[in-house]
């Protein structure tokens, strides 16, 4: 990497152009269609008064106390610069409590909101996150009339760069699939306030399909077939597989369009400019035998069991047949006939973990030049935005089928994302895409730091890359950045992460850490605690400082339980050549281990100390919502690692035929869940109740409830497909930490493996692998057709909580023997 370069481990929208190496100014044609969209979508936007009504309406669900304090306006982006900016200013006709304080003006209504946010978290000392995770801590904020003052002049803030993008394709499925409009209301303004105007917008683009492939004769039974579950349709929309969890019901169709119009709705309100799909060329099967003539592909499988058609392998539309640039072109048309308008950018993933049929580059440009022309057909000043998760994922893609892709647009058409640049940056590790000089001109590519799978719980984060690599990227040589965003799989978690990146959206310099850390326990608590900032130091160096280029995919065996023989798992003290001679023994190829280890980057010793400072002076700040969150959340990681330890003790003593400490451990750890499971239930963003409550919340009849309650359980547990003995290869993939998913399944999970753990020493028999699998899969099939109603309001006391977990497992972190007493090695 030049010292140059940009260090990938953030999130980054970036116009790779060789401005100073070829002597052309960066402010030239190459890029030109970019600027004029910009421009397009600045005239486009609704007037300043319904801006500005957007920014009033979020204050009043935001802080209705404070509504009278606050004077919004919308000014042209002259006064900015030419830049998007908010300015603050003290109210000029401030004449004490029930007249305006603060005036703050802004080219948009997210600039204004961006605005609002920045004075209530700079000024104020407030603190702004997801309901989940604490929600927002406006304590700290002054009484109307008493509001802080800012300095003689106001202040300007100024986004260094465009545009800021928000969401990840899968996160409509993992985190959005059972948002009401009320809920969506919420994340919208949360867009607001952290400054988001790039937001995807997915939501109900089926029923646009529908009335687009209506066109060709195919029936709604036809579709059923098509479409995925409520909880599945990225995988559907993206050709990973096809009517699983379905069929969508017709009322599901109408009301998800209706709601998009909502969302769409609002979003244009503030000012964003939201990002509509397209085709990528993924049709029903239906279609097929409507046109037999045209050039159809039947992709291969993708993680089923046994490659069941009934779900699997998928059909691909030929870019050359005629009939793809028609049905691209009509879902364009479609949808800005139903909403109205558009913002131009449009995403599309045509091979998103699925290998093209045909390698040959002139294949793929085609197939890539049809894309865009099924876009612009509709929309002549279309922009593809596209994921570049497949550059990462599948080995398909070498440099000339890249090339291929890329090239197959005009110049200034399409954004790539990076996807996952924070471990494996595309761009740089193909020196800026192969070094071919007009791939600047052509390709704009969105560096995304991926951060998070399948809305998965793990506190975790490279703060260090986050507030110094975007600026680095910025200045950097050859490199026009263009704006910043957080693409996460899944959202509700690691509030500090994304706390600190939406505010790098607005930062010219690289942010002082060690200070922003030092104020954050006092922004988000409402008060400042020594021992608490001296705790989230110690977080800042440890859990929130993964330096080891690796991803983090939570697999700890709670949630993500190993299904293999006992003696295929490697432990620090045992082996498969070093374990004793006993008729339960198998030789196994250890190659053959599915068993994960989970991802250790910090000293777990220092976290433990950690959450001993939040402990001892959690009195303090036990009354925030917010401090119950990350109090919950870190003796849950603790206690998580913990468990991992006791795991693999028990299987050293399985090994060794010490049946009195797998006894006594088994034991030790089904207690440990079921502790846990009391701890998650303290606060309201670990339980299950919400999840399973919202999707039936959307059905209109008993049957849909019980298909879209199917479909909750389904996705955070084994999906898709499985036999009587053989699993889901998704199995655990969406795994979560929830109050009542750890009681009722992953502890009764667990019961199952020890219980044939014991038996096959107590019978001096082999483990029973097979049998061990044929009850855990009917354990899962019944309980993801289980009707058991769950809470949806905390219950006890975290605090309380925590220190009794505290003592009975953690006090005495040295050693773990086999009575269950802890140690914890520093890896």
């Amino acid at each position: 990497m030049l010292p140059s370069s940009p260090d990938p481990r953030f999130l980054l929208l970036v116009v790779v152009i060789a401005c100073a190496a070829s002597g052309v100014s960066c402010s030239g044609p190459r890029f030109a269609h970019l600027d004029r969209v910009r421009e397009l979508q600045h005239r486009e936007r609704r007037p300043p008064a319904e801006q500005v009504d957007a920014a009033v309406g979020l204050l009043a669900r935001l802080l209705p106390s404070h509504s009278a304090s606050f004077e919004f306006r919308v000014i042209p982006t002259e006064q900015c610069g030419g830049k998007a900016c908010f300015i603050i200013n003290n109210h000029p006709s401030f004449d004490g409590e029930g007249t305006p304080e603060i005036l703050i003006l802004g080219v948009s209504g997210v600039e204004i909101s961006a605005g609002l946010h920045w004075y209530l978290k700079h000024c104020c000392a407030s603190h702004i996150s997801w309901a989940k995770t604490g929600g927002a801590q406006l304590s700290s904020v002054p009484y109307p009339g008493s509001l802080p003052r800012v300095p003689a002049g106001g202040v300007l803030i100024r986004r260094p760069v465009d545009w800021n993008y928000y969401q990840n394709a899968v996160t409509s499925s993992y985190s959005f699939a059972w948002y009401d409009w009320e809920r969506w209301e919420k994340e919208i303004d949360w867009m607001a306030l952290q400054g988001v105007n790039l937001p995807l917008a997915f939501t109900g683009q089926e029923a646009i399909w529908q009335k687009v492939f209506q066109r060709y004769n195919i029936s709604k039974s036809d579709l059923d077939d098509f479409f995925g579950g409520p909880a599945f349709l990225s995988w559907s929309r993206m050709a990973n597989m096809h009517g699983w969890g379905g069929p969508l019901p017709q009322t599901w169709l109408d009301d998800q369009l209706t709601l998009q119009k909502k969302i769409l709705s609002r979003m244009y309100a503030f000012g964003m400019s939201p990002v509509l799909p397209a085709f990528s060329g993924n049709i029903p099967a239906a279609l097929k035998s409507k046109f037999p003539s045209a050039r159809v592909t039947h992709l291969g499988d993708w993680f089923t069991v046994d490659s069941n058609p009934r779900w699997c392998c998928t059909y691909l539309l030929d870019a050359s047949d005629p009939l793809f640039v028609e049905i691209g072109k009509s879902f364009i048309e479609e949808q800005i006939k139903e909403y109205g308008r558009t913002s131009h950018v449009y995403n599309c993933d045509t091979f998103d973990e699925n290998t093209p049929p045909l390698s040959d580059p002139n294949y793929i440009s085609s197939l890539g030049a049809a894309t865009f022309r099924g876009m612009q057909s509709g929309d002549d000043e279309a922009i593809w935005l596209m994921q570049g998760w497949l550059f990462t994922y599948d080995p398909f893609w070498e440099p000339p089928q890249m090339k291929a892709l890329l090239h197959s647009v005009p110049a200034g058409r399409m954004i790539v994302l990076d996807l996952y640049a924070e471990v494996k940056p595309v761009w740089i590790n193909s020196d800026q895409f192969y070094g071919v000089p007009y791939i600047w001109k052509v390709i704009s590519p969105f560096l995304c730091m991926l951060h998070n799978f399948a809305a998965d719980f793990e506190m975790y984060g490279v703060l260090d890359a986050v507030a110094s690599g975007p600026i680095d990227a910025r200045l950097s040589e050859n490199s026009t950045m263009v704006g910043v965003g957080m693409s996460m799989e899944g959202i509700e978690q690691n509030p500090i992460v994304y706390d600190l990146m939406s505010e790098m959206a607005f930062h010219h310099r690289q942010v002082d850490l060690q200070v922003w850390v030092e104020t954050y326990p006092t922004r988000r608590y409402g008060k400042s605690v020594r021992g608490l900032q001296d705790a989230w130091r110690i977080l800042h160096q440890t859990l929130y400082n993964c330096t080891d280029g690796k991803n983090d995919k939570n697999r700890d065996v709670i949630v993500a339980f190993p299904d293999v023989e006992p003696f295929v798992i490697q432990t620090s003290t045992t082996n498969i050549s070093s374990a004793v001679s006993s008729k339960n023994y198998i030789v196994k190829d250890a190659s053959n281990d599915a068993y994960e280890q989970p991802h250790i980057w910090y000293d777990t010793k220092a976290v433990i100390h950690a959450l001993e400072l939040f402990l001892q002076y959690g009195d303090e700040a036990s009354d925030s919502s917010t401090f119950r969150y990350d109090l919950v959340d870190l003796t849950r990681q603790a206690l998580a690692k913990y468990a991992n330890q006791i795991f693999l003790k028990i299987i050293e003593g399985y090994k060794s035929n010490n049946i009195s400490q797998v006894t006594t451990l088994c034991e030790c750890f089904i207690d440990l869940v079921n502790d846990l499971d009391m701890l998650l239930a303290s606060h309201e963003g670990f339980l299950l109740g919400p999840w399973l409550e919202s999707a039936k919340g959307l059905a209109r009849d008993q049957e849909q409830e019980i298909q879209y309650e199917w479909n909750a359980r389904t996705q955070i547990t084994m999906w898709f497909d499985n036999t009587v003995t053989k699993a889901s290869l998704l199995r655990d993939y969406a795994n979560k930490y929830w109050s009542g998913l750890l009681r009722d399944y992953y502890g009764p999970r667990a019961a199952i493996y020890f219980k044939h753990l014991i038996l096959s020493m107590e019978k001096n028999e082999p483990f029973a692998l097979e049998e061990w699998r044929r009850e855990w899969i009917r354990l899962t099939n019944n309980w993801q057709s289980d009707r058991k109603v769950f809470p949806t309001t905390a219950t006890g006391d975290a605090l309380t909580i925590s220190r009794s977990l505290f003592i009975k497992y953690l006090r005495n972190a040295d050693s773990l023997q086999t009575d269950g007493s802890f140690q914890m090695s520093a890896s």
